[in-house]
């Protein structure tokens, strides 16, 4: 039951509140950019995850650094963030490869569950590493 409440109280922080909002937001912005792109423009499947990827980057840089972690850095943070978010492109871009060309999965149901794995693997690098707190 302690290890509920923990669990618990680790949700509900408030820094943990607003980056599962950002995420949310940010996840958005991912999928309705490669929609438009992929759909919409008929672009081909990598370039338009790609391009959704730069721009949801771009918007969960700026709202991690301002409004989750409120960090007063900007460039050192800024290059660690791109390098670890060019890491989870990495393993996006290696995800939707495998599970649409592949394994010939929906395109949809392979965006969503990579991005769910990506939201993973940011909030380590981001919380760990790049906005980390001084001590």
């Amino acid at each position: 039951m302690e290890k509920l409440k923990k669990i618990w109280r680790f949700l509900t922080a408030p820094e943990m509140l607003l980056y599962i909002l950002f995420g949310i937001l940010t996840t958005a912005v991912n999928i309705l950019s490669f929609g438009l792109l992929r759909d919409v423009l008929q672009w081909q499947l990598l370039t338009a995850n790609t391009l959704a990827w730069v721009l949801s980057v771009a918007f969960a840089f700026l709202t991690n650094k301002v409004f989750v972690f409120r960090s007063k850095s900007f460039a050192a943070k800024l290059v660690s963030f791109v390098g670890a978010r060019l890491f989870s492109l990495a393993v996006d871009t290696a995800g939707m490869w495998l599970l649409v060309d592949v394994l010939t999965w929906n395109d949809w149901l392979a965006k969503v569950l990579m991005n769910v794995i990506v939201i993973v693997l940011n909030y380590v690098f981001s919380k760990l590493f790049i906005f980390k707190r001084p001590q």
